[in-house]
């Protein structure tokens, strides 16, 4: 097994170690540099479509309802289209595990590029740093605006800033609750603080606040210090990896790093590639420094590769000083994307996701449930018959109105007594009270075991076991 190299990565003073031109301010604020590029353009890409994505989809409605609505009064979890139970919590289990198989393969394959790209911390971040650019400038300008003294005009560029954070928040909030409450009338019923939205005005209040504090206060603090995946995503990290990394061979060639002028060739100076310009620092949004080698702070957002590919254009040096690579490429070593706790990980999560489709799209909309009465183990009629009392329990788990009819099988010549048809609406139960009648000579034993059967009006068809009791002997 292989040694990963220990480095101290911790300066001393970090205005020295950055020649003025700090990551972070003395208040341990991060001002982040923009920066454009094919990966900040992809990141752009993907993180708005999630944003989008997550406001846009509570207002789409399918059959009737809205398409993703958990609508936890009815115990219906509405989800594009398919609706699930609380019987169907085996199914909600296995979709969190497989979630975490894929999150396993995805890291073992391409690092931490979830955190990058999809995940919400970092797309909500990415909308707060744009209002706070848009209105308090570029990270000089910023610097600068929090250096200067109180002014009317640092007052209400910081109370706009605030203000549309608070909006957002507010708006992140109401979409929010609007999964778990019709948002069609949530702003009515919030306007009228009836009693049934009062659950919903305390989760308004508090994703509105912990939007506005994570995304807005704590930031590259939840990725570092809070989010339990930057803990534990090292495990699942190996040599063959694809990370973001910093080819210190190329960029430390010779006498190292550092200023030079345009044009000089690093090769023939024997110096390295990399001119010091902490640009890659600057434009990080958990303020690492990525020539100090892997961090568990990394996200994978590979800004620092457009950082550093539009200063080796400038100056007309090879791409690449920083790029998506792994360990082994860096050593010169032989690469390999097919390993066994890859290939293991991936097939894991297909047979899941199999078996989990199937089920899903196989499953039968139809409950059906049977309790027999405990009150007396049976009851004499006075035709001389036996009597058993059952309650039938009916539930309609498609998006469709049905008839529904109950047969009895397994006890022959038995009468099934009572109200044997009954339609019911769309997620709809119903209880039906009956009987089974059986005259005593022709039981075989005291306990006779009986058969419910369902039937839809399509011919859908569920049964359920109970048992018919008489007396001993029969």
């Amino acid at each position: 097994m292989s040694e990963i190299p220990i480095k101290d990565v911790t300066p001393v003073n970090i205005h020295e170690k950055y020649d003025g031109v700090a990551a972070k301010q003395h208040a341990g604020k991060l001002y982040v540099r923009a920066i454009s590029g094919f990966f900040q353009k992809l990141r752009t890409f993907s993180l708005w479509g999630l944003i989008l994505g997550y406001f846009i989809t509570p207002w789409i409605n399918l059959e009737g309802h809205q398409a993703v609505w958990f609508d936890l009064p009815t115990r219906q979890f509405h989800i594009w289209g398919i609706t699930f139970w609380p019987q169907d919590f085996i199914l909600l289990a296995w979709l969190l595990i497989i979630a975490a198989f894929g999150l396993f393969t995805i890291t073992t394959l391409a690092g931490r590029v979830w955190c990058g790209y999809t995940c919400p911390q970092t797309a909500w971040t990415l909308i707060f740093m744009w209002v706070e650019e848009k209105i308090e400038g570029t990270r000089n300008q910023r610097i600068k605006l929090d250096k200067a003294p109180m002014s009317a005009s640092k007052i209400s560029k910081k109370l706009a800033k605030h203000s549309i954070w608070l909006i957002i928040s507010l708006l992140t909030g109401l979409a929010f609750v609007g999964y778990f409450y019709p948002i069609r009338d949530l702003a009515p019923d919030l306007l009228s603080f009836s009693i049934e939205s009062s659950w919903a005005i305390f989760w308004l209040l508090f994703f509105t606040l912990a939007t506005y504090g994570n995304a807005g206060w704590l930031r590259e603090q939840v990725c570092t210090h809070m989010c339990p995946y930057a803990r534990f995503q090292a495990v699942m990290f190996d040599e063959d990896t694809l990370i973001v990394s910093y080819d210190e061979k190329r960029g430390e060639r010779g006498s190292g790093r550092g200023t030079r002028k345009k044009n000089i060739d690093p090769v023939k100076e024997n110096i390295g590639d990399c001119i010091d310009c902490n640009i890659c620092v600057q434009v990080c949004p958990v303020g690492i420094d990525i020539r100090d080698g892997l961090q568990y702070q990394c996200i994978g957002c590979a800004l620092c590769i457009d950082a550093c590919d539009s200063v080796m254009d400038k100056m007309n040096y090879e791409k690449g000083l920083i790029r998506y690579t792994n360990e082994h490429a860096l050593k010169g070593n032989e690469v390999h994307i097919l390993r066994p706790k890859l290939i293991g990980y991936a097939s894991v999560l297909i047979i899941m996701f199999s078996v989990f489709g199937y089920t899903v799209f196989n499953r039968t909309p139809l409950e059906l449930d049977v309790m027999r009465d405990r009150g007396a183990l049976y009851t004499n009629t006075s035709d001389g018959r036996v009597q058993n009392s059952y309650q039938i329990k009916i539930m309609n788990m498609s998006q469709e109105p049905h008839d529904f009819t109950i047969k009895l099988a397994g006890l022959e010549k038995g009468e099934l007594v009572g109200k044997k048809h009954i339609n019911l609406k769309n997620g709809e139960v119903g209880s039906l009270p009956l009987s089974i009648k059986a005259s005593a000579w022709e039981l075989k034993t005291s306990r006779t075991d009986v058969q419910f059967t369902v039937t839809r009006d399509d011919g859908l068809e569920v049964s359920k076991e109970s048992r018919f009791i008489g007396p001993a002997g029969g």
